[in-house]
């Protein structure tokens, strides 16, 4: 059977109005692809935009509201230089490329994070590709650049804080409007690829009661058929939010 045939079968067994509103994806595996077919891991980075191609216009094609992609956490400024400018310049020739198909599929770029720590040249694209696609009204990618859910929720406090917040007005709601995604909702399906089974400082406070999937599969190799996979399964578990089934 053909690739197209097994991704059409598996997209036909989704079911239309109980898609995740919101998907996120932990991009994990692309340094061991790279290793396991005797590449630098820069290359395996630069093979994984393929997949973000894919995996965003399956997406935009379902009608699913928003995509968050762990494309660089604050840990991973500790990595060597010469790997963060590599990344860097990948995010750069990347958005420059893909600008144009968020256009045309009518997805909006959003970012949640520090971007203020990323090079300026890389945070001026964004903000351009940002600008140029904020009048689009389908699919939200967001991209969590500089993100790490500690450093968020260190922020929301700090924020608080300056607002002179009293103590019962400290509620679940209210923190959630202090977070990077206050404008978003939680996260239905959280997705991490290469068989790592952790969450990696990845919306903490979000994703509480979030189903979680996870997949031996290396990032570079997850496209379209994958994604179906993690929906089909979503789709076939029953969501309680800490009630017991006969309170459903």
């Amino acid at each position: 059977m053909g690739c197209n045939k097994i991704d059409m079968t598996l997209k036909s067994n989704i079911i239309p109005d109980c898609l995740p509103r919101h998907i996120a994806i932990i991009m994990d595996g692309n340094g061991r692809w790279a290793k396991r077919h005797g590449m630098e891991r820069a290359m395996g980075h630069m093979n994984g935009v393929q997949s973000v191609h894919d995996v965003t216009e399956a997406c935009a094609e379902l009608g699913v509201e928003y995509l968050t992609l762990y494309a660089f956490s604050t840990e991973n400024w500790n990595r060597p230089q010469a790997e963060v400018e590599a990344l860097m310049a990948l995010l750069v020739d990347t958005i420059e490329k893909e600008t144009a198909t968020l256009m045309e599929n009518n997805v909006r770029l959003l970012t949640i994070g520090d971007t203020n720590r990323l090079p300026e040249p890389t945070r001026s694209k964004f903000l351009q590709c940002i600008e140029q696609t904020k009048g689009n009204t389908g699919l939200k990618l967001v991209l969590a650049l500089s993100y790490s859910s500690r450093w968020e929720i260190v922020g929301a406090v700090r924020k608080a804080i300056r607002e002179g917040l009293r103590e019962e007005e400290i509620t679940e709601a209210r923190v959630s409007g202090l977070m990077n995604t206050a404008d978003m909702p939680d996260p239905d399906l959280l997705i991490r690829t290469s068989g790592e089974y952790r969450i990696s400082n990845f919306l903490l406070w979000q994703i509480a009661y979030t189903e979680l999937y996870f997949t031996d599969v290396c990032w570079p190799d997850f496209n379209k058929e994958e994604l179906y996979k993690a929906i089909v399964d979503y789709q076939s578990r029953e969501r309680r939010f800490g009630k017991t089934s006969e309170q459903l």
